[in-house]
């Protein structure tokens, strides 16, 4: 097999994706979303793909421990959580399992609030994070180790 034609195609696919990014960004070009924008963190990666089976009539996901979580409409979490939206999540083992970026949902005096880790510190009281709903401009408060019931690892709509 020749491998010139193989090397004159890399090259000319590399040459036109650097060309094709320098003609947009010098042009009055609009762009539907901004190639330098700040990497916002993502939840950590809980389910492998080989957990996941897709056959002709249904989907198996083979996850030990699983719930099925159902939201209200606080419009906190628009768009990833409204109430029409169905929740897989798992209860978290301890605290190093969360990361920022996760969504957790977490008890507190007036039920349970689900929203995203936007924080990890410690205090003198040891382990919090601070969450924040997708949608709300505030930031909540302390979120104690001990309030989290549980992990966001899925939304199916």
């Amino acid at each position: 097999m020749n491998k010139i034609p193989l090397l004159i195609t890399i090259l000319c696919i590399f040459f036109l994706g650097f060309f094709s990014n320098t003609i947009i960004a010098n042009s009055n070009i609009q762009i539907p979303f901004d190639f330098n924008a700040t990497e916002r963190p993502s939840p950590k990666d809980r389910i492998s793909e080989d957990q996941i089976l897709v056959l002709p009539d249904k989907i198996i996901i083979n996850i030990a421990q699983a719930s099925w979580a159902q939201y209200t409409d606080t419009n906190s979490m628009d768009p990833l959580l409204d109430e029409e939206a169905n929740g897989l999540e798992l209860t978290p083992e301890n605290k190093e399992d969360l990361q920022v970026g996760d969504v957790i949902a977490y008890e507190t005096n007036i039920g349970f609030i689900v929203h995203r880790i936007i924080d990890i510190n410690e205090d003198e009281q040891g382990w919090y994070c601070i969450t924040k709903g997708d949608n709300s401009s505030l930031a909540d408060q302390k979120v104690r180790f001990e309030q989290i019931r549980f992990v966001l690892i899925g939304v199916i709509y």
